[in-house]
């Protein structure tokens, strides 16, 4: 920190060069004064006065001082919440300089209708009801949601959007198109839901099976290239569509 100027540290000094002029031992002030202002005036004692960038300098540094004390003792409301938000902002900045603008999560945000229902479940979320239906034997719910799980995992991967008023078949024929090696099972497992979910027949283990290796299939696959290049996507996982 720059000391503040003070002529403590000159006043021996000041005595000893004045001994040396015929001055009275005991000066009146106006006297005095003047025998101080010349000295003064000398460029010895003026190169010793802090220049404007000194006294610049030593505000910023009082000030950043208070704000780093005022938090450590409790100072005014918010004081601390705003030196912390400018931390925060000079160290976003910082890193948006040095490693740039952060990729965006191509994985999105769906909810809404499905299959004519309201659901603002995630993919994960439906999958885990499927799971939980089947293991109390509940096979209707578990292949409706399995279904639900498949069409809402791929539209959260940006690959299909599934609308209001789009049906299981309508769902299965777009989504053999991105995985042409699967385009059967998307219909076989789409028949499955309507059947037990329209025509009232019952589900069974076999076919929640069935459908819940197609959605597990299909999340982990990668979709097809559509300009003709080659596919790599999976071989049928084996739907059988019912009889």
């Amino acid at each position: 920190m720059i000391a503040p100027f003070s002529l403590a540290p000159l006043l021996p000094d000041l005595l000893a060069r004045a001994a040396h002029f015929d001055v009275p031992v005991d000066p009146t002030a106006p006297d005095a004064r003047d025998l101080l202002r010349e000295e003064l005036a000398k460029q010895e004692y003026q190169a010793a006065r802090p220049t404007w960038f000194d006294l610049v300098a030593k505000w910023i540094q009082d000030r950043i001082g208070d704000l780093f004390g005022s938090v450590g003792t409790g100072g005014p409301p918010g004081l601390g919440a705003g030196v912390i938000v400018v931390l925060v902002a000079a160290a976003v900045i910082v890193a948006f300089f040095i490693f740039g603008l952060p990729r965006i999560n191509r994985k999105s945000t769906v909810a809404g209708t499905l299959f004519g229902e309201d659901d603002f479940r995630d993919a994960a979320a439906i999958r885990a009801a499927a799971e939980s239906a089947a293991s109390r034997g509940e096979y209707d719910l578990a292949i409706t949601e399995a279904f639900r799980a498949l069409a809402r995992g791929l539209a959260e991967r940006t690959i299909l959007t599934v609308n209001p008023g789009s049906t299981a078949h309508g769902f299965s024929e777009r989504a053999g198109v991105p995985f042409p090696c699967l385009a059967a099972d998307f219909v076989a497992a789409a028949v499955i839901f309507d059947e037990v979910r329209y025509l009232g027949r019952p589900g069974t283990r076999e076919h929640y099976d069935q459908v819940a290796t197609l959605e597990r299939t299909a999340r982990q696959a990668k979709p097809a290239n559509l300009d003709g290049s080659a596919d790599d996507s999976p071989t049928r996982s084996g739907i059988a569509v019912p009889s």
